[in-house]
C-alpha cells in the first residue's frame, strides 16, 4: 500500500510562458475534453477561492469568469497540476450545455478525416 505524499505550497509556474499556463477543462464523470484556455495567476487563485472556473482571455486582456454571462459555468471538481507545473487540468462540471463559445459542448467538435479535411461531430 502506498502512502499519500502531501507536498505544501505548490502552484503553476506562471513566470515559465509570460505569466500564463495551459488550462484543460475536462468533464469530471465522462472525461471528454471540453476546452482549452489560459490561467494566469489572478485567474487561478479566483477559481480556488470561488470553486467556479475563471480563465485570462488573451484576446481582451482581462480575467474571464466562464459562463458569468451565459450562466454556462464550469464547477471545479477537481484540479491537477502537471509534472513541470506549466498545465492545469480542471476537472469540471458543466452547468447548462455548453463549453464552447459557439453553443457546443465541446471546442473540439471537428474530427480529422484525411488530408485537411475534418467533420463536424456535434452541433
Amino acid at each position: 500500500m502506498t502512502k499519500e505524499k502531501r507536498i505544501k505550497k505548490l502552484e503553476p509556474d506562471f513566470d515559465k510562458a509570460g505569466g500564463l499556463v495551459p488550462a484543460v477543462a475536462q468533464d469530471y464523470l465522462t472525461g471528454e475534453i471540453l476546452m482549452l484556455a489560459y490561467m494566469n495567476r489572478e485567474s487561478y487563485e479566483k477559481t480556488l477561492a470561488t470553486g467556479q472556473v475563471h480563465y485570462f482571455s488573451r484576446s481582451r486582456q482581462e480575467l474571464w469568469h466562464k459562463g458569468g454571462g451565459s450562466g454556462n459555468v464550469q464547477l471545479v471538481k477537481g484540479l491537477y497540476l502537471d509534472c513541470d507545473q506549466d498545465a492545469v487540468v480542471v476537472k469540471i462540471e458543466q452547468v447548462g450545455g455548453s463549453a464552447c463559445h459557439t453553443g457546443n459542448r465541446s471546442c473540439f467538435h471537428f474530427k480529422y478525416l484525411d488530408g485537411s479535411n475534418y467533420e463536424v461531430i456535434e452541433k
